[in-house]
């Protein structure tokens, strides 16, 4: 790779740009995906990337949609090919992982082979599938920015995190593991799957409904009646607090809904999903603390890093206020 006096850095992902800003690279990002919203400095520079999905369709509306575009083989994202080129990155972080979570690797790697001017680009791509894997795809990005050192202090700083949520729940008795529902998508109903389960499991809960390292997964609704969560955490994919809580108005509709153990004992938890939990970034570890605290409150503090002004999630009342 052609060294330049300042490396020049695109992420094509927002869990790889949070990774990048957590390793002090922010500065050196020239891009970022449209989809990158935090740190706050990210949202000021250029998006090397754009979505085919109307998003402000509902739930059901937009699932339809990206089934006829897959189903049609066409991509659900772009890539912005002239601007890579005019910005001539040293490096450019994407997935590998999903081509409904962001641009599609084989786009990049396309975009990357028929532009010159990117002939001296790597191209580091992240498929996670655990937490444990991203914490080791932060080492790869420290490794790949030059930062191996800076890589492995933050890995291990998120890991002290870690151990300190295991140390307050591995303790907990099966009978005290309440049944947990995470609810990735509502219209059609999906369980979170990929590194939640696992989080779950860190976090003090339990749900044989999902498998750690499997996508997430629809899920028929009979399932859940009969598992009877005495937990539901629902975080739809990409929405934020507000579009939460709003799509989360469509699960009283299901039936035998109000005779749920969760919705019975006020335990039903609405969460910005688009921040927390759907990352595949170090805010996975802000999601496991969040967890484990609604999951066992007298147990696990509130994360100290929260404010009652910043909560990001609310109880959903068991009848519509």
């Amino acid at each position: 790779m052609t060294q330049r006096t300042v490396p020049r850095i695109v992420s094509l992902l927002s869990s790889a740009t949070e990774m990048l800003y957590g390793l002090g690279l922010g500065e050196l990002i020239v891009a970022v995906s449209h989809e990158c919203d935090w740190l706050a400095e990210a949202t000021e520079k250029p998006r090397a990337t754009f979505s085919r999905v109307d998003s402000t369709l509902a739930s059901g509306e937009i699932d339809e949609q990206v089934k006829q575009m897959l189903a049609a083989g066409a991509a659900l994202y772009g890539v912005d090919a002239k601007l890579l080129a005019e910005l001539r990155p040293d490096l450019i972080v994407t997935q590998a992982q999903c081509d409904v979570c962001a641009v599609r690797y084989a786009d990049v790697l396309d975009v990357v082979e028929r532009t010159p001017a990117l002939a001296d680009a790597r191209v580091v791509a992240l498929n996670p599938m655990s937490l444990d894997d991203v914490l080791v795809d932060i080492q790869r990005v420290a490794e790949a920015a030059g930062v191996d050192d800076r890589g492995a202090a933050y890995v291990g700083r998120l890991r002290g995190r870690i151990d300190a949520i295991c140390q307050q729940t591995r303790t907990l008795a099966d009978a005290d593991r309440p049944r947990t529902a995470l609810v990735e998508w509502t219209e059609p109903l999906m369980l979170a799957g990929n590194w939640m389960p696992e989080l779950l499991a860190l976090a003090g809960g339990t749900c044989p409904l999902a498998t750690v390292g499997r996508h997430s997964e629809y899920v028929d609704w009979q399932r859940i009646v009969e598992f009877d969560p005495q937990a539901i955490v629902v975080a739809p994919y990409g929405f934020d607090l507000a579009r939460s809580i709003e799509e989360a108005q469509s699960l009283r509709a299901r039936p035998q809904w109000s005779e749920l153990s969760a919705v019975r004992c006020g335990r039903v938890y609405v969460v910005d999903g688009n921040a927390y939990f759907n990352r595949s970034g170090p805010r996975l570890v802000d999601s496991l603390e969040i967890l484990a605290h609604l999951l066992h409150p007298q147990r696990v503090a509130r994360p100290a890093w929260l404010t009652e002004r910043t909560l990001p999630w609310r109880i959903m009342e068991s009848t519509p206020s």
